[in-house]
């Protein structure tokens, strides 16, 4: 019959929210040029881009869940989704690559450096480092709960056990905002600044930037937790909690390299604060 469907694929339909996306992503990145040179109307420009971004995401990811609850995502559909999240996990990889590569490139060559750190690393300039056995270890303690937590989680959804699949979501769920909270009072009580040398800037960087990861896996699988609630998911058919738990073992990992790498190794032999 004409017009019948005969394959396993979904042909999307016109959709307006990637012009959205992309006007307001335009829109955010000028509103955040025009704020770091003290520019007018910087915040509206800033607000009316953040707005636009988080439309789209609501909009576009709801889209995408009613297309699961329709039945669309077949398995050759899901297979695909499979593989852009691989490659998407990958591309965020190559991301944490470059903040370790310019760490090591601090701590490895400080001597060409020497009129910036004095020739060393931790530079002269920085006073003491976090003890990485306080709350750098606890957070450390606390990613690796929250892994097997959502692993519980998952095993559970697997199993069609509804209620141990709730319970592992709460408990990875208040992990992660655990872990948040205590990098925010670690930042608050740091006995160094973000700029005026190599190593408070790539420490920032490189454990800021791990700390919005958490952040957005934490609202991933609150959304997930939410759609559990709606009945959403199926032993055959959980690929949205399947990327959460993806994204969330990925920063798990990466949080075990920044632990050594950047709170045990970076800082050794320089003072310890507190």
């Amino acid at each position: 019959m004409a017009g019948a469907k005969n394959h396993d694929y979904h042909i999307l339909p016109p959709d307006i929210w990637p012009l959205i996306g992309s006007i307001s992503a335009l829109t955010f990145t000028s509103g955040m040029v025009l704020y770091m040179h003290d520019m007018p109307n910087h915040w509206l420009v800033l607000g009316l881009g953040v707005a636009g971004l988080i439309a789209t995401f609501f909009s576009w990811f709801s889209n995408i869940v009613k297309e699961a609850q329709a039945g669309d995502h077949t398995p050759v559909v899901q297979l695909h989704l499979r593989y852009g999240m691989i490659l998407f996990i990958a591309s965020e990889v190559m991301f944490f690559v470059g903040w370790f590569w310019s760490w090591f490139d601090f701590a490895l060559f400080p001597s060409e450096l020497s009129e910036v750190v004095g020739g060393q690393f931790p530079p002269k300039a920085i006073e003491a480092v976090m003890n990485p056995f306080d709350l750098p270890l606890l957070n450390t303690l606390i990613l690796l709960c929250s892994g097997t937590t959502v692993t519980w989680a998952h095993h559970c959804l697997i199993h069609g056990d509804r209620d141990g699949l709730k319970k592992g979501l709460w408990l990875t769920i208040a992990l992660g905002v655990l872990f948040t909270s205590i990098q925010a009072y670690e930042y608050a009580n740091a006995p160094f600044g973000f700029g005026g040398n190599t190593y408070g800037s790539a420490f920032y960087m490189a454990t800021g930037f791990h700390g919005f990861h958490v952040l957005v896996g934490t609202i991933f699988l609150i959304v997930c937790l939410v759609r559990t609630y709606k009945g959403h998911f199926t032993p055959e058919q959980h690929f949205g909690f399947e990327a959460a738990a993806w994204y969330w073992h990925f920063v798990d990992v990466v949080w075990l390299f920044l632990f050594v790498v950047v709170y045990v190794w970076g800082g050794w032999g320089a003072p310890i604060h507190g």
